[in-house]
């Protein structure tokens, strides 16, 4: 299996445990998955701003003296190496975003995905959406009236409880796949397949946006 959600390989085997789940339940389930939830350019402007403070510092209190001419272009171009270093560097952007943040993104582009993607449009409003973002390293599932989460129980907490711990512990698709297949038992046994079933949503998750 590839290495990313980003390869087709990953997408396929995500499609196959879609349909392994729905094959147990009238659910229909859909992966999205987005590369972020939300830009966070206030997260390199404020890491900008950072390293344009240091490198002031630098300049006014070395021992060697500078121009004064020096000192806008230097402190520029110190700040555009923070704001750089920030795009570039996933994991110092991601500890500087405030953990609410990244929360609400997710929750919210997930809620926006659900409508986009027609997940609400099913026969019996039993539409499911799995939404994966990466770069905040969070699973937010969106359920439709049809899906009484209440009577699946401490069963479905800990299917999601999983899902959102596979993707914090590795980015690789293969711990988060094994996790997706947990909520097929508690679909089932709430949410049991009927034979005038059919799949009304697509099982490939979508392209990474």
């Amino acid at each position: 299996m590839a290495t990313t959600f980003l390869e087709d390989a990953a997408r396929t085997q995500a499609a196959e445990a879609v349909a392994a789940i729905e094959s147990q339940t009238a659910a229909e389930v859909v992966v999205s998955v987005r590369r972020a939830s939300g830009d966070y350019a206030h997260t390199d402007a404020r890491l900008g701003a950072a390293v344009a403070f240091v490198m002031l510092l630098v300049l006014l209190f070395i021992p060697q003296e500078v121009h004064l001419f020096a000192f806008p272009p230097v402190v520029l171009l110190a700040y555009a190496a923070g704001v750089m270093g920030g795009r570039l560097l996933p994991s110092l952007r991601r500890a500087l975003t405030p953990r609410k943040l990244q929360e609400d993104s997710v929750r919210t582009a997930a809620k926006a995905a659900f409508t986009e993607l027609g997940v609400s449009h099913t026969s019996r409003r039993t539409g499911i959406l799995v939404f994966v973002s990466l770069f905040e390293r969070r699973v937010e599932v969106v359920t439709d009236y049809g899906v009484d989460t209440s009577l699946m129980g401490a069963e479905w907490q800990d299917a999601l409880t999983q899902l959102s711990a596979a993707l914090t512990a590795s980015t690789a698709p293969e711990p988060f796949l094994q996790a997706l297949r947990r909520i097929q038992a508690p679909l089932s046994r709430v949410l049991p397949r009927l034979e005038d079933d059919v799949n009304e949503l697509p099982d490939m998750p979508g392209a990474v946006a």
